[in-house]
């Protein structure tokens, strides 16, 4: 840090989750696991849209959008989570802090346009299955999915811009295990209501009006599947729809929480536990949640694994014939 009239940041110290020695090392288990199964789910989601044509329809496209999201958002944060939690260096560049907080802005919000459009596309393909392959073609799809990716990453640009110009003289010790607006305000030396404002506004356009959109998709989808006359399918298509909705609303009420509730309300402690939830255990749990319970996904694994088991055992018999 300079010395003069005020104390200016140069770089920034991440306080983390805990400093008990034996938490840390729970924490740092808990974590690497997790992140391990965001990693193996979200890229086994990806590498089977692409090896099977079945599989290659608009749903398991956003899909596919969705898993790269949840990988790069998960990587933008955890790895550094990990490392700090076992280190006693927690210290991150003004550059490394600011390159953090854009990418994690951008991708969150992209998942939130994401996640509107895969409720607007199972709503129409339940809701107007007749209509489905003549609305949602191969270049709405590529549209929504750049869409969601450019405007994100544009806006993002703004909010990453405005936190960084501020002023950072109170400390540079930040009460978070990343770096997030909230708790950057915080550090600031000046009035950050034109941020928090900017903020109000970009997270009620992007993430309230995403999750209402879905909301809406998915009120619709739940009335379509009232008029079901099979008990079993009604049930299965509710169990599905429960589903869905638990994780986007994990995803969107803390998002909303973080960004768009009164200044009053910051607790540091309560902020943490919140933003594990949608930087951690969400992209765990949505290839869980939209892939593997899916008959169609599981079933294309399952031939999957009994191709290369055939494969295996045929090189095997074809390597013992050699030797004999």
């Amino acid at each position: 840090m300079n010395n003069g009239n005020q104390t200016f940041v140069r770089t920034f110290i991440l306080l983390g989750l805990s400093n008990t020695p034996g938490l840390q090392l729970i924490l740092f288990l808990l974590f690497l696991l997790m992140y391990t199964t965001t990693l193996s789910g979200n890229l086994l989601l990806i590498i089977m849209v692409r090896l099977h044509s079945s599989l290659q329809t608009p749903m398991y496209f956003f899909l596919s959008n969705l898993a790269c999201i949840d990988i790069c958002f998960s990587s933008t944060i955890v790895p550094k989570l990990l490392a700090d939690t076992i280190s006693y260096d927690k210290e991150i560049s003004f550059l490394g802090c600011a390159t953090q907080m854009y990418f994690h802005l951008a991708l969150g919000a992209t998942e939130c346009l994401i996640l509107a459009v895969m409720a607007y596309d199972r709503y129409i393909a339940i809701c107007k299955p007749l209509q489905y392959n003549t609305i949602i073609d191969k270049k709405l799809c590529l549209y929504l999915a750049a869409g969601s990716w450019t405007v994100s990453f544009l806006i993002s640009v703004v909010h990453a811009a405005f936190t960084f110009q501020l002023p950072y003289c109170k400390s540079n010790q930040i009460n978070h295990y990343f770096c997030e607006m909230p708790p950057l305000f915080r550090l600031s030396c000046k009035d950050t209501w034109l941020n928090e404002i900017a903020v109000y506004i970009c997270g009620g356009l992007i993430a309230l009006c995403s999750f209402i959109l879905t909301l809406l998709s998915y009120v619709h989808i739940i009335s379509t599947i009232l008029h079901i006359r099979c008990t079993k399918g009604r049930q299965k298509a509710f169990s599905t729809c429960g589903s869905h909705l638990t994780v986007v609303s994990l995803y969107f009420g803390t998002i909303m929480f973080m960004y768009l509730r009164p200044h009053s309300l910051y607790s540091p402690n309560r902020d943490r536990v919140v933003s594990i939830l949608y930087t951690v255990v969400t992209p765990m749990l949505n290839p869980i949640i939209y892939s593997v319970r899916n008959k169609d996904f599981t079933g294309t694994i399952k031939k999957t694994m009994g191709s290369i088991h055939h494969a295996l055992c045929t090189s095997f018999l074809v390597v013992q014939d050699l030797k004999k």
